[in-house]
């Protein structure tokens, strides 16, 4: 049995994915070549992209007038991405909820005028704002939330309505650490991007949803090959787009439509987070520190009350097979990610230790 990988990303892949990888690595459905020697422009690379395309659009019920973009450069890139696409130069809100809406707002600085509508930095990122008492700009390009944080373990349950708040900018989301584990209100986004190396497949691959009335908005200084618009005109391939990582998204896509799809794969999450919370609150050792109506369902933060049991607890877990549980070097303690591809055998089996070490070390 393999080892259960609790890392933030890259992060744990399903073992039915790997395994067709594998098999396929050399020759791909009798093509003699590897997907890593395909031309992008080829038949055989055109079937992998146009059956990711629509296992993804029909998985996230992403509606008609959305383009999915199969970009490069993370969320750190589409920090900047999409202020160079959708600011034209004013002023875009941003409520900073954690790490990476940090870097958000400080990224899209350097192409607009970056305005802090809200911020949770006083509480240490552990709580969320009310929509109501945000402080938008009076006509604001858009309005950015990172809708799950990846290091703090904050998740938005429901995604701000701009429209009742008397706003008409679009929302953009970055998702990365929890796209494909719930549904997606899309009428309430104007854009959502996330790297895929959380849930969606390897690193290398970028995701954008955009709706089709934001594409042809790009400054002018908007490098081509970063350009909506052009990106979407040309189907992703107006340079050559990561083609392995798009065809192991790919594998991943029919993985989760062979799950049930999204609103299987949310109720397993659940109980999964449900599992491992449970644990945390009923322990005098481990605590976690996020307000509990918005704690994230993928990335469990948690911390040892006696801190220097903490590198016991990590050798005992990578003892028992339980890997990459050591928090973020910014906020330290423990981080457990239990994205989609973890089962719930491998929460369980984490939870039992954690028991185990505080019985016998707490």
């Amino acid at each position: 049995m393999r080892p259960y990988n609790f890392s933030a990303g890259p992060a744990v892949m399903p073992d039915e994915v790997l395994r067709q990888a594998a098999a396929d690595m050399l020759d791909w459905h009798g093509s003699g070549m590897g997907v890593m020697e395909m031309s992008h422009r080829g038949k055989e690379f055109g079937q992998i992209y146009a059956e990711a395309q629509a296992d993804l659009r029909e998985l996230l019920a992403v509606p008609a007038n959305f383009q999915l973009l199969f970009m490069q450069g993370g969320g750190l890139a589409e920090n900047a991405i999409v202020p160079l696409n959708l600011s034209r130069g004013e002023t875009a809100d941003f409520v900073v909820t954690g790490s990476w809406s940090q870097k958000s707002y400080a990224e899209a600085a350097k192409y607009c005028s970056a305005h802090l509508a809200a911020s949770t930095k006083a509480d240490g990122h552990t709580t969320l704002i009310d929509p109501a008492s945000w402080q938008l700009s009076r006509k604001p390009a858009y309005v950015h939330i990172c809708s799950n944080e990846t290091i703090n373990g904050v998740e938005y349950q429901e995604l701000p309505d701009l429209k009742a708040l008397g706003c008409d900018a679009p929302l953009v989301i970055d998702f990365s650490s929890h796209v494909a584990s719930r549904p997606v209100d899309w009428s309430r986004v104007g854009l959502a991007f996330g790297g895929a190396q959380k849930n969606l497949g390897p690193a290398g691959l970028t995701l954008v949803a955009v709706r089709d009335d934001l594409l042809d908005l790009a400054l002018a200084i908007c490098p081509s090959a970063f350009n909506y618009k052009t990106v979407a005109d040309n189907q992703s391939m107006y340079n050559t787009p990561p083609t392995y990582s798009i065809y192991i998204a790919g594998l991943v896509f029919k993985w989760l439509k062979a799950q049930g799809g999204i609103a299987a794969v949310e109720a397993r999450n659940i109980a999964k987070a449900s599992l491992l919370y449970q644990a945390i609150d009923s322990s005098s050792l481990y605590v976690n520190r996020v307000a509990k109506n918005c704690r994230s369902r993928m990335n469990v933060p948690f911390y040892l009350r006696d801190e220097g049991l903490n590198e016991a607890f990590l050798a005992g877990a990578r003892e028992h097979n339980l890997l990459q549980l050591k928090g973020h070097k910014s906020v330290g303690g423990m981080r457990a990610s239990i994205y989609n591809a973890m089962s719930l055998d491998g929460v369980q089996a984490l939870v039992t230790y954690m028991r185990d070490f505080e019985v016998q070390r707490g």
